[in-house]
């Protein structure tokens, strides 16, 4: 269960998989076949890079970004002007993922925990390649927040203090290392943090702070926090579900930018008048923007919506007129950012049959170049498969949103196996973005449809909610729908289908195998919660700011223990009669690896085939290439083996 993101729109889901495919219902007689591509390992398809990150260096000649090239996210660099690029950090053991150069020198700060265990820490790496950890608390979680305006200190959150609370703290720095000099670092506390908010923005001054109370996962609070008063100052006075998220404030501290949904069903951005108590809407769509924020001095104003299931950027200029990029191919952009400078600006882009690249604008000649060329050099673009939003009917007459891969190649007649794909969340969204896991499955000939099913983000807050306290009932139902959808294809092998899924995902497969055990034909559980009185009483520490929420949202494990019982596939194991193939990280604290272990043993005392694949480095999501290329082949053969024409619910 991806639980730790929690279930808020504007938030993009850390740990979920997917994308997905073309809609093609079958070449007619009259037209003609395409061939079959060539069909590719999984470890051609992870010779793809995974990139992440951007940071201009102090004079704007490189970029500091995260490659796992070598097996695992190190710090790379890579020089506008060449794009060649050059490895920091050699770690072999535990991700090293950049975050940003120093304002002036080119030290630079990255991010590691161990063992997939999420007590990540704040690293520095000198200009003579040695590295040391800021954090001298080795049991605290500590995340860069950004530098201070000023440059001279950066702002982290870090829960030493309490571990079930995130205090705002700051680290001073000083003087430029050369090797030689000792480096000065002093930390303080800004912004003690004794009742669960979660700091938002922070105005340019360092005199005000935006926090958000989480009261559910579709309601919230908004404070202004006056750092030389010591006044907290409630902005949202408000009846019902309604959700705000500081964006940021403006250059001169008289406004808050801010997205809500206040009397609309999509978020939308607004500002706040900090003198006058007075809001404005500032941009609407039809769509969630998901976030905005500004360049250095406010000359350019970025916008991002999420735009069913595909990022929709918008840059400004302060004089409102909007900037278009030309030339540019066919994807979306994402990870905007504009340098100190406002010269440049950086960028990702993707589609679901290119993974992403970085690319460099010039504010000036209005030039774009690409600096990475991630996809794996042994595969051929034009054999990935194009992802297609679609939409089906669910059973109370509620349209679901989904996302389809179809095989390349399907000659006159024949019928493909399929796998629905169910996001982690609960409240995340399958995206149209590139996947080396799902393009590796429909090129060894599976039909994948990621079923965005009620209670995902993205499209709307009604459709957000429509899941609440019913998990494991309308939205396995709308998954047991969506079979309708693929039987109108007419290319789907109705007696072949399984059901896969990561985090909530995994819990939906196990669902699915225990409360309609008949209706697939497979279960691909990856780190899938089976016990929710367990769980639920067993998150981190650190997600004691969002525990009530989860609580109200999935249920209280002490009050609402029978519905929670009830919704728990581990105490319904004996009705898994469909093979089942369970993937887990030792290490994972949101979901234990006690709940594989237990469902594992369950369902192979019913004779069941079971196989079951721990990896002892790893947590909640693998971050380590060889594990995942062990995973996905193992995967592979699993659905292989045991998609053999189960008689499904067709037939029962």
């Amino acid at each position: 269960m991806n639980y730790i993101t929690m279930k808020q729109p504007h938030f993009s889901l850390a740990i979920t998989f997917l994308v997905i495919l073309t809609i093609s219902c079958g070449p007619s007689r009259n037209e003609a076949v395409e061939s079959k591509p060539p069909l590719y390992s999984i470890e051609q398809f992870l010779k793809t890079e995974s990139i992440s990150g951007s940071s201009f260096s102090p004079d704007e000649s490189k970029i500091l970004f995260s490659s796992n090239k070598t097996g695992i996210s190190n710090s790379y660099e890579v020089f506008i002007e060449t794009g060649e690029t050059k490895q920091l950090t050699s770690s072999t053991d535990d991700y090293a993922r950049a975050l940003s150069y120093f304002p002036k020198d080119e030290r630079f700060l990255f991010t590691s925990d161990r063992g997939g265990n999420e007590i990540n820490h704040i690293y520095l790496h000198d200009l003579n390649g040695s590295s040391r950890d800021l954090i001298t608390d080795s049991t605290a979680k500590a995340t860069f927040w950004g530098w201070s305006y000023d440059k001279k200190s950066f702002f982290y959150l870090s829960n030493a203090r309490d571990p079930k609370f995130f205090d705002l703290d700051e680290m001073e720095i000083t003087g430029v290392n050369k090797g030689d000099e000792t480096n000065v670092f002093v930390s303080k506390t800004l912004y003690k943090n004794n009742n669960g908010y979660d700091v938002g923005a922070i105005s340019r001054d360092k005199r005000y702070l935006a926090l958000v109370e989480t009261i559910t996962t579709s309601n919230n609070n908004m404070y202004l926090h006056d750092m030389e008063t010591g006044e907290t100052k409630l902005l949202t006075q408000h009846e019902g579900d309604i959700s705000y998220s500081p964006q940021y404030f403006s250059p001169d501290g008289t406004k808050l930018i801010y997205t809500t949904d206040e009397n609309n069903e999509f978020a939308y951005l607004k500002t706040y008048d900090l003198s006058t108590g007075e809001s404005e809407e500032l941009e609407k769509t039809n769509w969630d923007i998901w976030y905005s924020y500004i360049s250095r001095t406010g000359k350019y104003r970025v916008v991002a919506s999420n735009e069913d299931a595909r990022t929709n950027i918008k840059i400004y200029k302060n004089d409102g007129t909007r900037l278009e990029l030309v030339d540019l191919p066919k994807g979306d952009i994402s990870s905007v950012n504009i340098s100190d400078s406002e010269n440049l600006m950086s960028f990702y882009l993707n589609s679901s049959t290119s993974p992403r690249n970085m690319y460099i604008y010039n504010f000036s000649t209005k030039k774009i170049k690409r600096l990475t060329n991630t996809l794996s050099p042994d595969i051929d673009q034009k054999d990935l498969v194009e992802g297609k939003s679609v939409r089906f009917t669910s059973f109370d007459g509620m349209e679901i949103p989904a996302l389809l891969f179809s095989p390349k190649g399907l000659q006159q007649g024949e019928k493909a196996p399929a796998t629905l794909w169910i996001h982690g969340g609960p409240g995340g969204q399958t995206r149209l973005n590139y996947r080396a896991s799902i393009q590796f499955l429909v090129n060894h000939g599976y039909v994948v449809m990621a079923v965005n099913n009620r209670g995902s983000s993205g499209y709307g807050k009604s459709f957000f909610k429509a899941d609440d306290r019913r998990h494991g009932d309308v939205d396995l139902r709308d998954c047991i729908e969506s079979k309708k959808y693929l039987k109108s294809l007419g290319y789907v092998d109705m007696n072949r289908i399984a059901i896969t899924g990561g985090s909530y995902g995994g819990y939906m497969v196990m669902a699915a195998l225990t409360f309609a055990p008949k209706e697939f034909d497979a279960g691909v559980d990856l780190y899938g919660v089976t016990n929710w009185l367990r769980t639920l009483k067993s998150i981190p520490p650190w997600w004691s700011s969002f525990k009530e929420a989860l609580y109200t949202e999935m249920g209280d494990p002490d009050k609402d223990s029978v519905a929670l019982y009830n919704k728990s596939p581990l105490f319904f194991a004996k009705n898994i009669v469909r093979p089942l193939i369970v993937l887990q990280g030792k290490n994972d604290p949101r979901v234990l690896k006690v709940e594989s272990d237990e469902i594992v043993e369950a369902a192979r005392s019913n004779g069941v085939p079971v196989e079951y694949v721990v990896f002892d480095d790893e947590g909640h999501g693998f971050v380590k290439k060889k594990n995942n290329i062990k995973a996905w082949e193992s995967i592979l053969e699993f659905l292989d083996k045991n998609m053999t024409g189960n008689p499904t619910s067709e037939s029962d």
